[in-house]
């Protein structure tokens, strides 16, 4: 129940930093706010962090369009199984491979979409 309410208030500050225009709030503050977010994150107890990270996964049913891919990635991009494996070298392997992967998917379409890699064309 506390990791679903906490998972909300973390993807409530997601998508308000990530959607909110440039003319709103700076980019720059933006970055800072995710990373100082990512180090409070990894401080998280571990058995505390499994149950938020599928929470992300249950709340982002509540949220549409690109806010709610932005929320069910909010692990991936924080890497936060991996904090959790840190002990787990073979753990780490696997999810290593599946990030790889999952990049060159999103590599594939955006190639065929006509966007470059590195931003917007």
């Amino acid at each position: 129940m506390i990791a679903t309410q906490i998972a909300r208030i973390i993807a409530e500050y997601m998508v308000f930093l990530n959607f909110t225009g440039e003319d709103q709030l700076d980019p720059d503050l933006a970055v800072k706010m995710m990373e100082a977010l990512a180090g409070d994150l990894e401080e998280l107890d571990r058995g505390f962090l499994r149950e938020l990270i599928d929470a992300f996964a249950a709340i982002a049913l509540e949220y549409d369009g690109e806010a709610q891919q932005l929320v069910r990635d909010i692990a991936y991009h924080f890497f936060l199984e991996e904090a959790l494996a840190a002990d787990d070298p073979v753990r780490l392997a696997e999810l290593e491979a599946i990030r790889d992967a999952r990049y060159a998917a999103e590599e594939m379409g955006e190639a065929g979409s006509g966007r470059a890699s590195g931003g917007d064309a």
